[in-house]
């Protein structure tokens, strides 16, 4: 593939050297020259000095040919109006990254047509979402947001003692726009029809609204228990503290921040009021720590800029009695360094940024007109944006006959993303999230993503 990436920073970089040495012609952009410079002896590929944003050096770098432009600048403006004029100027597919501000603002204003991106995201969001997957699930089971996180993912187990046990899918009533998409049950892993019947053991994936989703997990895993929030503290009211805040805010959490610098945490207060308690204070102090009775946290979670205090802060609430440890590093080498030894150390996970959004980045690498989002148990989660040719244009969800082993469990009209009833219909230019199978993705393909 043809590919431009604008912005040699952390996740540009990181992103240009992950696709070093593969088939690929790659062409870096980047306005900082010293940057340029050393980046052109990191990476297999030419590096440009200027600006993202000049027509000039779009057309210079091949953008007419280009099959795919990642815009990774810190720079909203920058990324954004790359984008647009690299669609403009013939380039196959836009990534944008954007600031979690810009991406909460997402629902006012449509910047993916208005800009032409054909994806938008944000790291902090996407480190958020990695993180809250060790909250919801620590036993591992996964979660995950699809659709501009207006759509959740979540397998659950269902004990013995769930009211759901012996009932179809039709006769558990859901809530509107709730979907059991896939059932594992001992090796066998399947897209259920309305009539298959919920057995104990059964590992289901519900879609749904995240709020919705949250109580439907709870019933079906039980009648009469209550699932007990967990107790989280997060060391940082930066971005990535306030996105995770914010993500987990309605999971029926116990949220503390401890946010050091004194106007930010007022902010934070305001922003946050209801769903977590801000402590003005320097969690780097194990006197702080103890005097907040970090020790008795579920989770305590570092997300700072600092790798160093997010690394030692953890180990001190771990000797302090928290039960799992949570830090956010920055540097790929640090990271792998402290993710080799989290056992000893005595934490749970090691999360970084940069290889999480090398992870989301690395999906688009491709010339099929779909992406793989997630592969799970019973098939593969594929997003796809239905183009004129589609078989499946212009018609309601209910009147599409889709293969056995398919299903639809999202779809996006514009801003606004939502689990398709019957009655929704499927045009040009929405983007739609499936669960299909190995058997059926090669009947569903011809259908859906011409």
């Amino acid at each position: 593939m043809n590919i431009i990436i604008i912005g040699a920073g952390q996740i540009g970089l990181h992103l240009a050297r992950s696709l070093s040495g593969a088939a690929h012609d790659i062409i870096v952009i980047e306005s900082n020259e010293k940057l340029a410079e050393s980046s052109s002896s990191e990476i297999d590929g030419r590096v440009i000095t200027g600006s993202g944003t000049s027509v000039e050096l779009l057309l210079e770098a091949g953008v007419a040919d280009s099959d795919l432009l990642f815009a990774l600048t810190s720079s909203d403006s920058t990324n954004l109006i790359a984008c647009k004029l690299a669609k403009e100027l013939g380039t196959k597919k836009t990534i944008c990254r954007v600031s979690p501000l810009l991406l909460r603002e997402e629902w006012m204003f449509d910047y993916r047509s208005n800009f032409s991106l054909d994806h938008i995201f944000s790291s902090e969001r996407l480190s958020a979402i990695e993180i809250s997957k060790h909250i919801r699930n620590p036993e591992g089971i996964a979660i995950q947001e699809i659709a501009r996180g207006r759509i959740e993912i979540q397998q659950i187990r269902i004990p013995e003692n769930s009211s759901a046990c012996g009932k179809s899918l039709f006769e558990l009533n859901l809530p509107e726009r709730v979907r059991v998409a896939s059932i594992k049950r001992t090796e066998r892993s399947f897209v259920p029809t309305a009539e298959e019947k919920i057995e104990p053991n059964d590992q289901v994936t519900l879609f749904g609204d995240p709020s919705r989703l949250s109580k439907t997990a709870t019933s079906l895993r039980s009648n009469t228990e209550k699932e007990k929030g967990a107790n989280v503290v997060i060391l940082g009211g930066g971005e990535y503290g306030l996105s995770l805040a914010q993500m987990i805010s309605s999971w029926n959490c116990q949220i503390r921040i401890f946010e050091k610098n004194e106007d930010h945490a007022e902010t934070l207060a305001e922003e946050l009021a209801g769903k977590a308690t801000v402590i003005h204070a320097d969690a780097a102090s194990l006197n702080e720590l103890r005097e907040e009775q970090v020790g008795i946290a579920d989770f305590f979670i570092a997300t700072t800029q600092s790798d160093e205090d997010n690394v030692m802060t953890c180990l001190q609430a771990k000797n302090l009695g928290t039960k799992s440890c949570i830090p956010l590093i920055h540097r790929t080498d640090y990271a792998n360094a402290v993710n080799q030894t989290k056992s000893q150390l005595g934490i749970k996970e090691v999360i970084s940024p940069r290889e999480v959004v090398r992870r989301e980045l690395m999906r688009f690498i491709t010339s099929d007109k779909y992406h793989i989002v997630k592969k799970i148990s019973a098939g593969e989660i594929i997003e796809t944006t239905i183009r004129e040719k589609s078989k499946v244009a212009g018609k309601a969800v209910g009147d599409i006959s889709l293969p056995p082993g398919s299903i639809f469990v999202a779809i996006i009209k514009g801003i606004h993303a939502k689990v398709p009833s019957a009655t929704d219909m499927i045009e040009v230019g929405d983007t739609v999230f499936s669960i299909v199978s190995e058997e059926a993705k090669k009947s569903f393909l011809k259908l859906v993503a011409k």
